[in-house]
């Protein structure tokens, strides 16, 4: 059984805990664990930008008409074995 102290964690979380646990069969303290670890995971700084890369383009925001013609161009090269990539 798990201890949390109920000035830490909402009675109905708790309920909706001891159920899961019974549903898939393992402890209550292993999904806290799972639920520890996501917090700790969400909340981490990381050393260097998701994006660290840049890439080449217009410097703005695509229209419509661009993403379409894009698109158009890349189905094109699908389909017709002709055209090189």
């Amino acid at each position: 059984m798990v201890h949390v102290h109920e000035a830490h964690a909402d009675p109905e979380d708790l309920a909706i805990i001891k159920e899961a646990a019974k549903r898939r069969g393992i402890s209550e303290a292993e999904i806290i664990r799972q639920g520890i670890h996501l917090a700790a995971m969400a909340n981490r700084v990381w050393d260097e930008p998701l994006f660290s890369r840049t890439f080449e383009g217009p410097g703005r925001t695509p229209s419509k008409a661009d993403v379409r013609e894009a698109v158009a161009d890349a189905v094109r090269r699908e389909t017709d074995p002709g055209t090189a990539a």
